[in-house]
């Protein structure tokens, strides 16, 4: 592998600290580590830290989705209304 991609790969990894994940930079990165992990390019010792840096984002995402969920509960039971029914 050349020293680019290498390089490309560990700053794509590296690239923001945990305090400024949102979820839809997460989903991005995320897609962006499957797709380079998948060309199968990167050194092991890379794919292990795209690896590592996929758990992570991961967790953000459904840390994300579960706050989202809870607060759709709140509104719902605020608001008293019924569950989603399907258009009739």
């Amino acid at each position: 592998m050349s020293k680019t991609k290498n390089a490309t790969a560990k700053s794509t990894i590296e690239q923001q600290p945990s305090h400024e994940f949102s979820y839809e930079n997460s989903i991005a990165e995320l897609e962006t580590i499957v797709s380079q992990m998948e060309t199968g390019q990167l050194a092991l010792a890379d794919s292990l830290n795209a690896y590592q840096r996929g758990t992570i984002l991961l967790q953000v995402c459904q840390q994300a989705l579960s706050a989202v969920e809870q607060q759709v509960r709140v509104l719902t039971d605020t608001n008293k209304l019924e569950a989603l029914k399907p258009y009739e």
